[in-house]
């Protein structure tokens, strides 16, 4: 219990630690310094075209680039701390940051995601979910608390089964590893990747630039850790295990071949990663270098750096050569429709009409009718059809094997259990529907992205096809109501019978000279009270069986109407994200064509001496065009 009372102490990050943590000289100015350096090429070319498309006067292409540089400046990388329950996920949150965050002791588990984020001064946030309609981020109350009480509001002891109805907690801290960027997010593990707990973490998949699977090195692979492997690699770039409490276990190398073995067999690409959160500890506090580099740390936040803040910054280029690109080339579009109007006057009149039926294409990407929004109405049609039959298939399978699991039970002797399971097989149904929604979103995405040709996939937006929290899940259901039939119940319904059965055989035995109480008479009671009771165990057995089979329908029906609504929720924002995307884009497109229209059209109107002038200026216009489409190109190239 001592790790969770030490919270309110917030030890400080030193470039010293930094040092300690990957094994590297300390940097001058922390992590600010390296995504700065990492960064500063892009961010120098697209200020470049910022001022260019301002110089210019073309606003929606400073927009643009005014995007970009938000993205360069502000990275946000999320990586998901995800494990089976107590393997160590909030000490490898803790020892990351060398400050605990997170809870930790033996019967303290982790009942909230927790987002741990760089930020200048210690501070904590919990969000709830609001009901309302607007967007996503409209519909979350958010209640900062004392970063040294969050623990209380985080963990499950003092907050079981998140009864406070939190979506996630957010905390930040000044941390090196974290300036660059970096988000780590502790998740729940109560109960094991195969628990309702475990499917919620799997639907948060798509929301994750890395994952971090977390296993300790008292056992090999379970079957639910590589399934949870298998799945996170079809939607995560980035995907690694990291083999915990190494110095607990002397056999732990034993078990991490095992391991990798698993993984092979499996066909599963990750880097397996052994590292113990106590060294990282002890060595943080005591400077020491060998301890850290025995601790496994520096090979991890070498991951975190290179593999994934690194990636997610070559992205980030990526994204801003093409918008310094396409947006020297709506630049330069205009000036060269004039210097040709102005070169070749003879010609200006057939280049006018050019750029006219060009303008007209351009306007037609904006109408509703054009190709690219035909295709986005038509697919997120579509898929709103097929995630609902795939939900609502999937659930008829749960049911059909509940119901046939009740038939051969007692509902009253196995519900517990037969709830826990229920809950569980609903969770991943959910989850699993709720990735394939996403990957077929995102296919959507690149097909409206390959219609919309003047700027091709490399264009397309980030998608809301996943939030900080996972879809809620209906996570209890109802215990069936039901008869008693307990001892004084059997002996009343028993006397009932024996008397019927004792009187009848008693009656017709006095035709035969014998009394109403006989031998006879007395063995008929007791077969007709005992065939009395059988029937009423069998009729409230069958009337408990139906009201099981009827509550599993109801909740059922409760987690398919509240999921359904979740997912057409997301489709609805993705659909919003492109269709703004790229409305915006044939925006820019019929401006730059308009402006060309326009620029031809005043050369047909110049005299030859300004038309002279005019040539020697476009001509050096465009040079400083080229020379910034240049380096958009060689940033991109970079980013390969």
């Amino acid at each position: 219990m001592g790790q969770r009372r030490e919270e309110a102490t917030m030890p400080s990050d030193t470039a010293s630690e930094h040092a300690l943590a990957t094994g590297t000289q300390p940097a001058a100015n922390g992590g600010r310094l390296a995504v700065a350096e990492a960064a500063a090429p892009a961010i120098q070319t697209v200020e470049l075209t910022l001022r260019a498309s301002t110089a210019y006067q073309r606003p929606d292409l400073a927009v643009r680039a005014r995007q970009a540089l938000q993205r360069l400046h502000n990275p946000r990388v999320r990586v998901l701390v995800v494990g089976e329950f107590k393997q160590g996920k909030s000490m490898l949150v803790n020892a990351l940051v060398n400050a605990p965050i997170c809870p930790i002791d033996d019967d303290i588990s982790t009942s909230v995601p927790t987002v741990v984020r760089y930020a200048h001064h210690p501070s904590a946030t919990l969000v709830r979910g609001a009901w309302g309609g607007g967007e996503a981020d409209e519909r979350e109350e958010r209640y900062p608390v004392p970063i040294e009480q969050l623990a209380s509001h985080v963990s499950e002891a003092d907050n079981p089964g998140n009864q406070a109805g939190l979506k996630y907690a957010e905390a930040g801290i000044p941390r090196d590893i974290l300036a660059d960027g970096l988000e780590l997010v502790d998740t729940p593990g109560v109960g094991g990747l195969g628990s309702v707990q475990g499917s919620a973490t799997m639907a948060m998949l798509p929301s994750a630039d890395a994952i971090l699977l977390v296993s300790d090195a008292a056992a090999e692979y379970s079957r639910p850790e590589l399934e949870f492997l298998r799945q996170a690699k079809l939607v995560c770039p980035n995907v690694a295990c990291v083999l915990t409490k190494i110095d607990l276990y002397p056999r732990w190398q034993w078990i991490a071949e095992l391991d990798r073995g698993h993984l092979r067999t499996a066909g599963i690409d990750a880097e397996l990663l052994p590292a113990s959160s106590m060294l990282r500890l002890h060595a943080s506090r005591a400077r020491d270098n060998a301890l850290n580099a025995e601790s496994g740390f520096p090979a991890l936040v070498t991951f975190l750096r290179e593999r994934v803040l690194g990636q997610s910054q070559r992205m980030a280029n990526r994204a801003a050569a093409n918008d310094v690109v396409t947006i020297t080339a709506q630049l330069a579009s205009g000036m060269r429709a004039e210097l040709a109007a102005c070169e070749d006057p003879e010609r200006a009149a057939e280049l006018v009409a050019e750029l006219e039926q060009a303008r007209q294409r351009a306007s037609g990407l904006r109408d509703r009718g054009s190709r690219w929004a035909q295709v986005l109405n038509d697919g997120i049609a579509d898929l709103n059809v097929d995630v609902d039959y795939d939900l609502r298939d999937r659930m008829r399978v749960i049911v059909r094997d509940a119901e046939k699991v009740l038939d051969d039970a007692d509902p009253k002797k196995v519900w517990d259990q037969f709830a826990a399971q229920l809950e569980e097989q609903a969770a991943a149904a959910v989850a699993t529907n709720f990735l394939w929604a996403t990957e077929r979103a995102r296919w959507l995405a690149a097909q409206v992205a390959g219609l919309f040709e003047e700027d091709g996939a490399q264009a397309l937006p980030r998608l809301r096809t996943a939030r900080a929290a996972a879809p809620e899940v209906i996570a209890e259901i109802e215990r069936p109501g039901g008869e008693k039939f307990g001892v004084g119940q059997q002996a009343f319904v028993g006397l009932r019978g024996g008397y019927m059965g004792t009187l009848m055989a008693g009656m017709a035995s006095t035709f035969m000279g014998l009394s109403l109480l006989n031998p006879f008479s007395a063995a008929a009671g007791l077969l007709m009270g005992g065939k009395m009771v059988r029937d009423e165990s069998r009729r409230l057995l069958d009337r408990r069986r139906m009201e099981a089979k009827n509550t599993v329908r109801r909740y059922v029906d409760d987690v398919s109407f509240q999921v359904g609504k979740q997912s057409r929720d997301m489709l609805r924002y993705v659909q919003r994200d492109l269709r703004d995307h790229f409305t915006a884009r044939s925006d820019e497109l019929a401006r730059s064509a308009q402006e060309s229209l326009i620029a031809a059209e005043r050369a047909l109107q110049a005299g030859e001496a300004e038309r002279q002038q005019r040539i020697a200026d476009l001509y050096a216009e465009l040079e400083r065009i080229a020379a910034l489409e240049h380096e958009g190109q060689a940033l991109a190239l970079a980013a390969e």
